[in-house]
């Protein structure tokens, strides 16, 4: 019999959480270095660069790889032999971990969890509570499972109920087209099969624990339907073309993995659930002699790579945006911006929508200005402002022609494509929409010289900030005759790739 301390979990749970936050999972640094590296589209390596840097700046400073520090998810394994010590249930103790790691004074995290969800979607202010999936199993020891999920990818999660005959391929390679690039490729899927409905979805959440190692398969040779699977879904996703951040390029997918479990004779379940750019997840055993704590990686692990804009680049100066100017962006054109820009996402534009509804005023003028959607970590230290990476821009679409129709926005910052109707909005009303990285927050931070909140402030990071930066770099995703990188990139890859003039990304043995 051993007896676990409940301190010891909730020490466990909090320093697991503060770990992942700022170190990414070696395997994942070498399978992006090394996509890196083969990846033949400029704007996908561009973005690939930014994201192992950002990487490395989050390493070396203890500060979050992405501003969505995720839902925790946690899969608990309590040994039969175990008799826990303190007064709490094993669910309690990992809130309370949870709590703890996001309210560290020196490295606080985005409390992005909101109860009531369905109704007032008030923020619980602690990322509390935590997705459990407890098991009991033989032994003396728990074992845990944690990770911190970010909305803009498990927003991209697919379910189907499947006939027997169908194929599990075919509904992969027709479905991750379907998922945009808000899940901040390149990364990693996770695929449950059989069991029921929710069982597939369990075991695609939790087989993305694993680590990557779709290169030693493909070395090795497939020796069960599984295996087989995993390297016909890896080669046929990227074959798409979709490419990192949905630029167009040789590598989407960095690994495919799957588990399955038995199935009713007339069903195949089959989920399909995505991890991104900030992929983050850690692993602990508590065997009764106290927490068990994270190692910390050696900086050497990580690439020593540079990035440059280079001398095409053009600067931006977003207090004398006009029109005009904004009517000269090219497709995939770089632009470092520079000046004023105002923050706003879901809930702000509720609320701006609201208030126009009832002919009220609005709390911040719009015209003339672009909005970045962002939800930032707050700030710690010297900085101005914590990680602030674009979250995924459809989630606006609803609200694009609004906005620019009565508010005088001239266009929007954010995170991969946009959909026909926030396309259409920006085509009708000469706008455009830039792309900033999803995967590199705390690099982009580093451009925001100050920032303020200026509305809304009960709405927490979905408040609208008043941000002052220099130098912040952005792509034109969609100009303002409604040509969208996102459309013309992918597809031009998936072209080449399919003519033989290129190949995907497969990695060589280590």
């Amino acid at each position: 019999m051993t007896t676990i301390n409940q301190q010891h979990l909730i020490d466990s749970v909090a320093d697991a959480l503060q770990f992942i936050s700022y170190y990414h999972p070696k395997d994942f640094i070498d399978a992006v270095h090394e996509a890196y590296q083969r990846e033949e589209s400029k704007p996908a390596k561009d973005a690939m660069a930014q994201i192992l840097i950002n990487s490395r700046m989050c390493a070396e400073g203890h500060r979050p790889i992405c501003q969505d520090t995720g839902i925790v998810t946690v899969f608990v394994k309590v040994g039969m032999d175990v008799r826990w010590e303190g007064e709490m249930t094993p669910a309690d103790m990992i809130n309370e971990g949870v709590r703890r790691a996001y309210l560290h004074p020196d490295n606080k995290l985005r409390a992005s969890i909101l109860a009531d969800p369905a109704g007032s979607r008030t923020n619980t202010r602690d990322n509390t509570p935590a997705v459990i999936h407890m098991e009991i199993v033989a032994g003396d020891k728990v074992e845990v499972d944690i990770a911190a999920k970010g909305g803009g990818s498990e927003n991209k999660s697919k379910m189907a109920m499947l006939n027997p005959s169908d194929s599990i391929v075919d509904w992969v390679v027709k479905t991750v087209p379907t998922m945009g690039a808000g899940w901040c490729p390149p990364g990693m899927l996770g695929i449950g099969i059989g069991g029921t409905a929710e069982k597939s979805a369990v075991l695609a959440k939790q087989v993305l624990m694993d680590p990557i190692d779709i290169h030693e398969l493909k070395a090795r040779g497939a020796k069960t339907r599984t295996e087989e699977l995993r390297l016909e879904i890896f080669e046929k996703v990227n074959a798409l073309g979709i490419g990192a951040q949905g630029l167009g390029g040789l590598t989407t997918v960095l690994d495919v993995k799957i588990a399955d479990y038995p199935t009713h004779a007339a069903s195949l379940p089959v989920s399909m659930i995505p991890n991104c750019a900030a992929t983050r997840h850690a692993h602990f055993v508590l065997d009764g002699t106290g927490p068990s704590l994270q190692a910390p990686p050696k900086l050497s692990d990580w690439p020593e790579i540079t990035w440059d804009v280079g001398p095409s680049a053009r600067s931006v100066n977003l207090d004398t945006l006009t029109a005009e100017e904004t009517s000269t962006f090219k497709p995939g054109e770089t632009l470092l911006l520079n000046g004023t820009l105002l923050t706003g996402r879901d809930a702000a534009h509720k609320r701006i929508k609201e208030l126009l509804d009832n002919g009220e005023e609005l709390p911040v003028d719009l015209s003339g200005k672009l909005i970045y959607y962002v939800g930032p970590v707050d700030a710690v230290r010297d900085e101005a402002v914590g990680p602030a990476g674009p979250t995924t821009s459809t989630r606006m679409d609803k609200f694009t022609e609004m906005m620019l129709a009565q508010t005088g926005l001239l266009g929007m910052v954010g995170k991969a494509e946009r959909g026909p109707a926030g396309i259409d909005a920006i085509k009708k009303h000469k706008s455009v929409y830039l792309m900033a990285v999803g995967g590199a927050a705390y690099l982009v931070s580093r451009a925001i010289t100050s920032a303020r909140i200026i509305a809304f402030e009960e709405l927490g990071m979905e408040a609208i900030h008043e941000f002052v930066v220099k130098d912040m770099p952005v792509t034109v995703a969609v100009d303002c005759h409604g040509e969208a990188v996102h459309q013309t990139g992918p597809q031009t890859w998936r072209e080449k790739i399919a003519s033989g003039e290129v190949q995907p990304i497969y990695f060589s043995q280590k």
